[in-house]
């Protein structure tokens, strides 16, 4: 059971948000593939105008399939509400332009994604937003760098690609203390397994586009925090435009519902294969917080339920030996994101690290040798036997 839910996390998949069920019978919510809406008259526009539920203008603004999105998620992560957006880069950036302006100070534990570093490094700075980075083991040293324009702490914990994980108890006491607002990317973790805001994070946001959806088929973004914060990212969301349309919404909500029967195997494929991995000859280094020699392994323990389907790995020869892994694996597929039913392989230094200087890589912890797994609900000793035969390419 859920704490304070009085239904388990499956039931929650399935139930929540779902309120109106069965319009006209059916069994699964409709697909409101509408741009605008029609009002009876008037008075229903200026009722609308006015926040009364129930009503919608444009689908920009809100519509009720995405509605569903939004109170499920809401119910899986323990928020007030949610906002539903078209990718996991629009629920960063909503987030930071809601909350920040000019002048204004930002600490993130360093790695975050990609795309999220270059949002604080490249477009923030030009707005006169500065991003001060902290290691993510060591957020202790993130009081070094506050002071009275310091408006919020961002973290992602387990980090993308190697899976370092962030001290969330401390991290938010920390963030307590100075009055300031915790944000946590809980895309790698889900909230099967892993649930910031109980601990008292302010702001969860997830890249849909992975376990949530879960099918490699939408890219979509969620946002869950409180009330009022969600209301005035949904006006920051319509002046950016970064809405999803309908459609996007219902494969998401589809994914959503079987996301308890999915974490599970991602999570045992993930774990058996980690395993293997770490008793490799040809393998350096593992990076997985389920593994006991993970130097990060009692931290899991502590925040997390189950430990993901993400899992990095380092073998020799730079990028020549993590090609000729990759380009030796038949059912990993070479392609970048991750949490879908199946098996994915991308080498961090060719996509999502991609451009980094030596300097930044080495801060990250991101070596050419490194290859990032996303483990799928495949039968795990097919999974296994791939990797030992591209494993074996290596000299």
């Amino acid at each position: 059971m859920r704490k304070n839910e009085k239904h388990s996390f499956s039931t929650l998949t399935i139930e929540a948000g779902e309120k109106d069920k069965f319009p006209l019978g059916a069994v699964t919510k409709p697909i409101y593939q509408t741009s605008t809406f029609a009002f009876r008259n008037s008075a229903e526009v200026i009722d609308f105008q006015k926040g009364e539920k129930g009503k919608y203008l444009y689908t920009r603004y809100g519509n009720p399939t995405l509605k569903v999105v939004e109170d499920k998620m809401a119910a899986l992560e323990g928020g007030e509400e949610g906002l539903v957006v078209s990718s996991g880069m629009a629920a960063v950036s909503t987030v930071m332009f809601s909350l920040l302006k000019t002048g204004d100070k930002v600490i993130s534990t360093r790695p975050v994604y990609g795309g999220t570093y270059r949002l604080f490094l490249s477009l923030l700075p030009k707005l006169g937003i500065d991003v001060r980075f902290v290691d993510a083991e060591k957020v202790e040293f993130a009081g070094r760098l506050m002071d009275r324009k310091t408006r919020l702490i961002f973290t992602e914990t387990p980090t993308n690609p190697n899976l370092r994980l962030v001290d969330l108890e401390k991290v938010i006491s920390l963030a307590k203390k100075h009055k300031l607002l915790t944000v946590v990317d809980n895309t790698f973790a889900t909230p099967y397994n892993q649930n910031p805001l109980w601990l008292g994070a302010d702001i969860v946001l997830h890249s849909g586009t992975k376990y949530l959806a879960g099918h490699s088929d939408v890219v979509c973004g969620i946002v869950i925090g409180r009330k009022k914060f969600i209301s005035e990212a949904r006006e920051t969301m319509k002046v950016l435009g970064g809405c999803i349309d309908p459609f996007g919404a219902f494969l998401m909500l589809r994914g959503i519902k079987t996301l308890g029967l999915r974490m599970e195997k991602h999570n045992q494929n993930a774990y058996r294969i980690a395993q293997f991995l770490s008793g490799h000859p040809k393998v350096r280094r593992v990076f997985y917080p389920g593994l006991r020699n993970h130097p990060q392994y009692q931290l899991a323990k502590k925040q997390m339920r189950g430990f993901g389907g993400m899992i990095c790995f380092e073998v020799a020869g730079g990028l020549g030996g993590s090609m000729k892994i990759v380009d030796n694996l038949r059912l990993f597929i070479n392609a970048t994101s991750l949490g879908g039913v199946e098996s994915l392989a991308s080498i961090p230094v060719l996509t999502s690290h991609y451009g980094f200087s030596r300097r930044e890589l080495k801060a990250a912890d991101v070596t050419s040798g490194m290859i990032r797994l996303s483990c799928g609900i495949e039968e795990v000793g097919d999974l296994i036997h791939d990797l030992s035969s591209a494993l074996s390419r290596l000299g």
